[in-house]
């Protein structure tokens, strides 16, 4: 009962101190308000691109493999030249991998290129054309939000169809219905079927927005007639990825006639590599983002310390008369903590209401919010700055000699 006594009056006589002395007080918070703030903005900006990375990467699928010539993550220059010499992935090897391969649901091979495209007037460049099969909706998880995919049929034999990304439709047909409309991709017309529903574009590459679908057969007819083909391959267990990756690494190496202890000349890439890319990229953005907030709460604590021994020191005499009457260390201790701690808590506070703005822009760019997990990390910190920085100079405080103090004049 006496410390919840002591650490109300402490609480007392600590803001009527920080009231007294607003500007001293004030001044002393700007380390704390910096680091604050960077550590908010850090954490909602952390948190806003961990949430988009996970929304997008799940588009890729984590029961899927990928197979191309390029990894999808080349590290050095000499590294593309080595794969831009492997040969190319041909259409009988894909058909060799769809007859052979035991472990998969679904395999959707497809190539692309940039065109434009046009309707009527209107005109959208640089869209992505996709050739592929029936089975890509299922590799790729897509979905159709108006019309409908294209079937087995059309993608085998070819036929001038066509499912629109949503950008595309939006762009080029604003507030008119896409299906049943026809629409031009170079010189060749294509009937629209279906209308994809939205992706996001946090990786352009693979997001089907700005894509326009197109059987196999008449992308090969009608755009690149060799291509270089990838391949999708949805597993049948996520269980056994690692053992279909197997399958699959061994019947590429089969078909492609690839000897005994030679590097694969293909390559297998799958979501884990994004997970682990940006796993390490966010560790890092964080140390930088965690280095640059110890610097400012550093700074700020030596300013809280220095203004808690000019306080101590102007109140000396006060100190002695509370001690002379019977005011323990632990009271004088508590006292003077708790006046540090109040100023680096009322630093913070400032700090979130500085803060809160500009995580509303994040909140659009990233879809981060200021959560109460990131509110009370925050005042926390502070809280924590305040005792570290403000213990010396109320240890020093509660060890005066009560005689000594009431000397000081």
């Amino acid at each position: 009962m006496n410390f919840i006594w002591e650490t109300f009056e402490g609480m007392r006589i600590a803001l009527a101190a920080i009231w007294a002395n607003k500007l001293r007080s004030g001044l002393a918070t700007l380390g704390i308000v910096i680091g604050i703030v960077t550590v908010t903005l850090m954490g909602t900006a952390i948190q806003g691109l961990n949430r988009s990375f996970l929304e997008a990467v799940s588009t890729i699928g984590a029961d899927v493999l990928y197979v191309q010539r390029f990894s999808w993550f080349i590290n050095s220059w000499e590294e593309w030249l080595k794969a831009e010499k492997r040969q190319r992935i041909t259409l009988a090897q894909v058909r060799a991998v769809e007859k052979q391969m035991r472990q998969a649901r679904a395999i959707a091979p497809f190539v692309e290129t940039r065109r434009p495209v046009n309707y009527k007037n209107r005109r959208s460049d640089s869209v992505t054309v996709i050739g592929t099969t029936d089975q890509f909706q299922f590799t790729k998880g897509i979905s159709v939000a108006l019309g409908r995919y294209m079937t087995a049929p059309e993608a085998d034999g070819g036929r001038p169809v066509c499912v629109l990304g949503s950008t595309v439709a939006t762009n080029l047909f604003l507030i008119e219905s896409p299906v049943g409309n026809k629409i031009r991709l170079g010189s060749q017309t294509f009937e629209v079927i279906g209308v994809l529903e939205k992706q996001g574009d946090f990786f352009g590459e693979f997001s089907s927005d700005n894509a326009v679908i197109i059987p196999l057969q008449q992308f090969i007819t009608s755009f690149w007639h060799s291509p270089d083909f990838q391949i999708q391959v949805k597993v049948i267990d996520i269980a056994r990825l690692d053992e279909a990756k197997e399958e699959l690494r061994g019947i590429l190496r089969r078909i492609r006639r690839l000897a005994p202890g030679t590097e694969d000349d293909f390559s297998i890439d799958q979501q884990e590599m994004f997970l682990s890319m940006f796993g390490r990229v966010s560790r890092t953005i964080a140390s930088v983002g965690l280095f640059i907030t110890g610097l400012s709460l550093f700074v700020g604590g030596i300013g809280i310390m220095n203004i808690m021994f000019v306080s101590v020191a102007e109140r000396t005499r006060e100190i002695g008369i509370r001690k002379a009457i019977g005011a323990k260390r632990r009271a004088i201790l508590t006292q003077f903590l708790i006046e540090s701690a109040s100023i680096c808590v009322l630093g913070g506070l400032l700090a979130l209401a500085i803060a809160y703005p500009v995580t509303l822009l994040l909140k659009k760019q990233l879809g981060g919010a200021m959560s109460p997990t990131v509110v009370t990390i925050a005042l926390l910190v502070s809280a924590f700055t305040g005792i570290l920085s403000g213990f010396f100079p109320a240890w020093r405080a509660a060890r005066l000699n009560p005689v000594d103090a009431l000397r000081n004049e």
